[in-house]
């Protein structure tokens, strides 16, 4: 159970990060962001002293890393 609500989240988070830096993909692209990004925020939260939890803290967390991943990516491929 607890591996099909991660990916859930992790789609979700995908998902929104995806709307919010105007990027395209389709749904495997969204859990696999989506739960690498949720490692990515969980980790820089906790870097800066910061706690969340629940689940709503954890799609917060989620889609903060999730943006900052597509950030980086666009970074590192920028022509």
């Amino acid at each position: 159970m607890g591996i099909i609500v991660s990916i859930l989240i992790g789609a979700l988070c995908g998902w929104l990060a995806s709307s919010i830096m105007g990027s395209k993909g389709g749904l495997l692209f969204y859990i696999i962001a989506g739960i690498i990004g949720g490692f990515l925020g969980s980790f820089v939260l906790s870097i800066l002293g910061l706690s969340i939890s629940g689940m709503i803290g954890q799609i917060v967390a989620g889609v903060l890393g999730t943006c900052l991943l597509i950030f980086l990516v666009r970074l590192v491929l920028k022509k």
